[in-house]
Formats: C-alpha cells, sequence, structure tokens
C-alpha cells in the first residue's frame, strides 16, 4: 500500500536538514548536514548559497533514497532574517549569504532609526529596528555598492531554496515580516517607505500566506536525484512558528519554547491593531502561519551559546555534555543565589539592547563549577520569564503550559529550573524535528492534503511526551530571586553599557 507522505526542509543557523514524513508526522527518515558558516578577516559571516543548495541536494538524495512512497508537498522553513540577493535576469546570486546573527548592518540600523518614528513603525512592521533584519542588509549592501539592488530581488533562505525547486520568486508573510519593510497590518510591501531608501518593490517577491504553493518542482538536477516532477513546492515560514504548528501550541495559554543556540518563546494572539502596550512590550509580533491568527515573539540570542561559552571556560578542555551533566547532579533543586545576565550577544525582549552585556552578581569564595554552570542556566530562565510576564500582559490571560523543542530539552536539569522558575508545567513531544516537520504540514494544509491546522496538530502523534511539573518550594525561592534581585539589577546593567558603547 502506497502512503503519502510530505517533505520538508529547513534551513537553520547550524544545520541544514531535511525530513520525509507521513500525514500523523512520523518521521520515516532525516538527513542533517552541518550549515558551514564563513567569515572574512573583518569577522563578518556569511553562507555560500551554491554550498546551501549542495547541501540541501544531498539531503534529498538521502532521504528519498529506495522510497516509493508519493510525496504530496514540500514545504521549505528556514532561519527568518538571512538573505541574499539574486540576479532577476540570471537568477545567480550576487551576493554571499548574510546571516541573521551578523552586525555588519549596526550602522545602517541606526540610520533607518532617523529616518521615520519607531513607534509608527512598529505598528505597520510588528517588529522593533534591528540590524537583523533585511532592510539593514540591504542598505549595507548599497554602500558598498550602490547600483547593486538593480535588477535583483531580496530573497529569505526559504525563498532562495524554493526558487531554484521552482524557477518562481515568492516569499510568506511571516518571512517578508522581517525586511522591516512588509505591513503586516495590510500583508503588503510599504512601498513609499522602501522608496525613502531607493528601492522598489520590484526588489522584494509575492508574499502569500504561509504553505502556499509558489509553484511545482522543475528543476531538473533535483528530478535526476529521485523527486517526481510537479511536486507542489510551498514557502512554510519563519523556523519557529513552523515548530509551533508542528507540536501543536496555536492556542493562546500555550506557548512554544525552542531552545538552541538562541531560545525563542513563540504564543499566539488574535489579529489586533498594535498599540503603545504592544510596543513597549519588546516582543517582536507577525502573520502566524495558521490564518487570520497573529504571533508574539521574544528571543534570548545567547542562550544555548552561554552554556556553549561555560563548556569552554570550565576546564583546559571543552567538558562534553556527560561531564556537564555531572556537574549538575552535584546539585540540588534550590537556587545558587548567583545571578546571571546571559548577554554574550546582547539583550533580546523584552528590552532590547544590542550593547548589553553578559555578568555574574553574587559570587563567593565557596562557590564551584557546579555552581557557576547551575547559574547559567537559571540566568537564561531569569530572562525567559521576563518574556513571559510580558507576553502575559498582552494577552491579558496566564500563561501555564510551555511545550519545549531544540537540544536544550535533553538537559533535565536545565528544564527542571525553567519550571521552577516560572511555575510553568513543561512538556517535551517525541517530536524531535519540529521545524522541519512544521514546514511539510503548513505545505500540506496549503496543498489542501489538511483540512485547516487545526485538523493538522489534531492528527500529528504526540505520544510519549515528557511532562515535568514546578517544585512549588523552589518556585518560590526563584521567584523572590527573580523579583527582588534579577529585575532589580537588569536595568542599572543595561543603562551602563548603553552609555557607555551606545554613542560609539
Amino acid at each position: 500500500m502506497t502512503t503519502t507522505t510530505l517533505l520538508g526542509i529547513d534551513i537553520g543557523t547550524t544545520h541544514c536538514k531535511v525530513g520525509l514524513f507521513d500525514l500523523f508526522g512520523n518521521s520515516l527518515k532525516i538527513a542533517s548536514r552541518k550549515t558551514k558558516t564563513h567569515y572574512h578577516t573583518n569577522g563578518n559571516a556569511y553562507y555560500n548559497p551554491e554550498e546551501i543548495l549542495e547541501i540541501v541536494l544531498l539531503n534529498i538524495k538521502d532521504v528519498i533514497k529506495e522510497n516509493s512512497k508519493i510525496i504530496a508537498a514540500i514545504g521549505i522553513t528556514s532561519m527568518a532574517e538571512t538573505g541574499l540577493l539574486i540576479d532577476t535576469k540570471t537568477g545567480l546570486p550576487k551576493t554571499e549569504m548574510i546571516p541573521w546573527f551578523d552586525k555588519r548592518a549596526m550602522e545602517e540600523a541606526k540610520r533607518i532609526a532617523k529616518e521615520a518614528d519607531q513607534f509608527e513603525r512598529f505598528t505597520k512592521t510588528g517588529i522593533h529596528n534591528s540590524y537583523k533584519y533585511g532592510l539593514s542588509k540591504l542598505l549595507w549592501l548599497k554602500k558598498q555598492d550602490s547600483s547593486i539592488t538593480n535588477n535583483a530581488i531580496w530573497l529569505s533562505a526559504s525563498d532562495f531554496i524554493a526558487y531554484k525547486l521552482t524557477g518562481q520568486f515568492g516569499t510568506d508573510y511571516s518571512l517578508a515580516a522581517r525586511t522591516y519593510g512588509f505591513r503586516i497590518d495590510k500583508k503588503m510591501w510599504d512601498v513609499p517607505w522602501l522608496n525613502n531608501f531607493g528601492l522598489d518593490e520590484k526588489n522584494f517577491p509575492l508574499a502569500q500566506p504561509s504553505g502556499t504553493p509558489i509553484g511545482e518542482l522543475n528543476n531538473e538536477e533535483y528530478i535526476a536525484s529521485g523527486l517526481p516532477k510537479g511536486i507542489p513546492v510551498a514557502i512554510s515560514g519563519h523556523d519557529h512558528i513552523c515548530a509551533a504548528l508542528a507540536v501543536g501550541a496555536i492556542n493562546p495559554g500555550v506557548i512554544l519554547d525552542s531552545i538552541g543556540t538562541a531560545e525563542t518563546l513563540v504564543g499566539t494572539l488574535n489579529v489586533q491593531k498594535l498599540g503603545e502596550k504592544e510596543y513597549k512590550s519588546g516582543l517582536s509580533y507577525g502573520c502566524h502561519v495558521v490564518k487570520n491568527r497573529y504571533f508574539w515573539m521574544g528571543g534570548l540570542p545567547a542562550s544555548g551559546g552561554s552554556v556553549e561559552w561555560i563548556r569552554s571556560q570550565l576546564s583546559e578542555v571543552t567538558l562534553t555534555y556527560e561531564e556537564l551533566q555531572e556537574l549538575l547532579n552535584e546539585t540540588t533543586q534550590n537556587p545558587t543565589g548567583i545571578l546571571f545576565y546571559p548577554y554574550l550577544s546582547g539583550s533580546g525582549a523584552p528590552n532590547l539592547n544590542p550593547y548589553a552585556k553578559a555578568a555574574f552578581i553574587g559570587l563567593e569564595r565557596k562557590h564551584e563549577r557546579k555552581d557557576l554552570l547551575k547559574a547559567i542556566l537559571e540566568g537564561t530562565a531569569y530572562h525567559l520569564e521576563s518574556i513571559r510576564k510580558a507576553a502575559e500582559s498582552i494577552i491579558k490571560s496566564d500563561i501555564t503550559k510551555v511545550v519545549a523543542v531544540g537540544g536544550g530539552t535533553k538537559n533535565n536539569h536545565w528544564m527542571q529550573i525553567k519550571s521552577n522558575v516560572s511555575g510553568c508545567s513543561y512538556s517535551i513531544p517525541a517530536v524531535t524535528e519540529s521545524s522541519l516537520l512544521g514546514g511539510a504540514i503548513a505545505a500540506g494544509i496549503g496543498a489542501g492534503i489538511y483540512k485547516n491546522e487545526q485538523e493538522a496538530t489534531d492528527l500529528i502523534n504526540r505520544q510519549n511526551q515528557t511532562e515535568i511539573k514546578p517544585n512549588k518550594k523552589c518556585h518560590i525561592a526563584y521567584q523572590s530571586l527573580y523579583k527582588n534581585g534579577y529585575l532589580r539589577m537588569e536595568k542599572p546593567l543595561r543603562m551602563y553599557y548603553q552609555n557607555l558603547l551606545g554613542d560609539e
């Protein structure tokens, strides 16, 4: 009996993955290869577009090898702000692929900030001005070559792969919004705003709802790999939003915690006019994969990144994850009393500040390596708690359940700390590649395989979930430290570095 399947493609910061899933979300086969980050001598990071394409092709070959199942649709998800310029005449890359985390466009972000009222822009875009977004990157590219945007179109990583598969330019609302040139309130490119910077609507692809097929597979190289010609190809959208879809975190009260190098909380809210309260929350907003719904999002740029940093600092040889686990096994559930501010890459929501620096406060002679390690985990949990609280004030209801995905879920101590700090129950689904699965599901919805998002999430097999409950006594102790220590010390630390470095 032939089984209908969905193919997902995920272009991530550290890995590019391809997965084949049945309609119940069961993984049939997954292939993964590292996303190689290159660096110029000046420190600017980049990805090689052709290298990314080659990785995707190799992954596809691995996944569909000896597969006779019907692939009904292909869905592509990716890191959100990463992108490049493509020559619309030749179809070849005009630039390297600039990662979301590369800070080369800091000065351009400052220039953009002077061009309009920041609150007004937020009400249209749902996001706060940053070097990460496509507009800042485009202005940096134009500074290097004023004619570079002639006959050129800006594509996200997802858009680029979709173009190579179909020959069609397109994007979805969730990725278009990460350019700072797209209006989520009207679901269209803000042409007057773009014109202000010497750009035009033709420099950007047609934006459609997430999961909408933009074309059919017609690339001969991919067809030769074994993919049948004519499969619908969709841009599924922002990786975190796709992950939320995969694990069923698409209704108010249940949120997604995506834990990787960076960490992000994602939740939903009704489509509404964004105002002062949303602006001051520090969260970002956008069009959800779920139709007629917005998402809210807040992130910490160096969450798992802080753990990776401490691994290399506690020993002459980088500690293994098993050794980290052994150190944490020596600790109790009680708070360390140390306050760690996890701003190795600046501070994310709710207090956006690229100049913020990390800090330990409250160290004593008695503290050991195990305490420093646990303090790192506590600090990331404190920051996530500030995001959760900001979100509760926006959605006007309590958030009591969190679904967690990503590499960080393998650390049971970290997950218990998160639960103890927040007082929320944490659910860890058996799904190991949620963004990849979400991308496939979104394409399945767009192709009519599922009736709607709710039917799709209801069908997904979520057996064998791990549930983590907070320790009430520890929660009280952590909340006291969070309110009386972490929050009180955070603002002066941020302001110190803002005043020290903000005008450089």
